[in-house]
């Protein structure tokens, strides 16, 4: 009879694209309290420093989440490794800006790839554990901006609002078998997000400029959070009974969110008249 991670104090991660921001900071407060930890990166070498520190509780792997027989063999072996896995957290991805009409299309494939298709693949194979155990907790990096979107954002947005309708109905299929679903749901950090390894651009077209400008005046002075902030809010989540479909980080993210939601039903009732008079019955 397998053991119940709640009945247990130490738990056992697997964290995608943990060299560096988020996943990093999630995987060393988890190994810091304890807990048993495979990460995994592209570059094997970025994840050295969390083996030399924490020895046998890191297990770190090569991983490109965007090959699913690579991701299904990689949450294979953390479980063969470490006998089970009570939460997986999808962390890989990165962000791409352009406006909508400026995107490749080997722009818009590769973004969903990563930050789609690389979360759908993991959701599966954890799910395959997660049903035989009878429990397990999938998390994923969502966004602020996969709840509402902001110009030149179109595809990045475009990725998390998928993750969201996936992981939406992965919640109501996953309680069937005991397992839980959270979407972390940040605004703006200081992570590398913003940097060139993270952050792609597509090329300019001139007669957006005036776009660009006005959402650089938008986050003029913008206070981006502390990455290290974040830590203490992931493991009250994760060692919740009952964790929570969705979760936002920081101190203006329920804000702007509920602004989101509020817009979205004033136009609906704004329209509500129009809608019911195409009922067609």
């Amino acid at each position: 009879d397998q053991m119940n991670p709640s009945q247990s104090a130490e738990k056992v991660w697997f964290i995608t694209g943990a060299s560096r921001g988020f996943g990093r900071v999630w995987a060393i407060a988890a190994l810091e309290r304890g807990d048993k930890v495979a990460v995994s990166a592209r570059d094997i070498s970025s994840l050295q420093p969390l083996v030399a520190k924490y020895a046998g509780a890191v297990l770190p792997l090569r991983l490109d989440v965007t090959d699913r027989e690579a991701v299904l063999q990689a949450v294979t072996t953390v479980n063969e490794h470490f006998g089970r896995i009570d939460i997986v957290l999808s962390n890989a991805g990165y962000g791409h800006q352009g406006a909508v009409e400026e995107i490749s299309e080997a722009e818009a494939r590769a973004q969903m790839d990563t930050n789609f298709f690389g979360t759908m693949w993991l959701a599966q194979a954890s799910m395959q554990i997660f049903r035989a155990q009878g429990f397990g907790h999938l998390l994923a990096v969502s966004s602020v901006l996969g709840v509402f979107s902001a110009p030149t954002f179109g595809v990045y947005s475009a990725s998390k609002f998928a993750v969201e309708g996936l992981f939406e109905a992965l919640s109501q299929e996953a309680g069937f078998f005991g397992a839980s679903v959270t979407l972390i749901e940040p605004p703006g950090y200081a992570t590398d997000f913003n940097n060139a390894s993270s952050a792609k651009y597509s090329d300019a077209i001139a007669a957006y400029q005036p776009v660009r400008d006005a959402l650089s005046q938008a986050f003029e002075g913008y206070a981006f959070g502390d990455p290290e902030a974040t830590a203490n809010a992931l493991l009250k989540v994760v060692d919740s009974s009952q964790p929570p479909l969705r979760i936002a980080l920081g101190a203006g993210a329920v804000e702007q969110l509920t602004g989101a939601y509020q817009s979205r039903l004033a136009t609906w009732n704004d329209w509500r008249e129009v809608s019911a008079a195409a009922r067609g019955w």
